[in-house]
């Protein structure tokens, strides 16, 4: 999915990168605990978070994750917003929940990393306990 598609789809507004709107994601993951990020994140994959801080944008480095949409109305820190234009990540705001961004993005046609192939997922098909 284009991030241009995703920034119509949530109402977003443009935090870095307004000229890369034209790059695609494969998946997308919702968190706001950056060693799940860590754990379940597949490379060229959106991250929605509510978590403002640098963090974000260094595990976006990490796991080479392109985007972060920062959801419920929260913008990053000044760090973040830095950091994420020295590294070329993308950060776009919605005033959206985080389940309704989810949604919204899922009814579009984009995927959580489980659903799409080749995207690792250490606990699939693991019970619950």
């Amino acid at each position: 999915m284009r991030l241009e598609a995703v920034k119509e789809a949530l109402d977003c507004r443009v935090i870095v990168g307004d000229d890369r709107l034209l790059e695609e994601v494969q998946a997308a993951c919702g968190a706001d605990l950056m060693s799940d990020v860590l754990s379940f994140a597949a490379p060229n994959t959106l991250l929605l978070t509510g978590l403002t801080t640098v963090q974000t944008v260094r595990t976006a480095e990490i796991a080479d994750i392109r985007a972060i949409v920062y959801v419920r109305d929260k913008l990053p820190d000044k760090e973040a917003v830095a950091l994420a234009r020295e590294k070329g990540i993308i950060l776009l705001a919605t005033r959206l929940t985080m389940f309704e961004a989810c949604g919204r993005l899922y009814r579009c046609g984009l995927r959580g990393g489980s659903e799409v192939a080749g995207v690792r997922n250490e606990t699939r098909g693991a019970p619950v306990p």
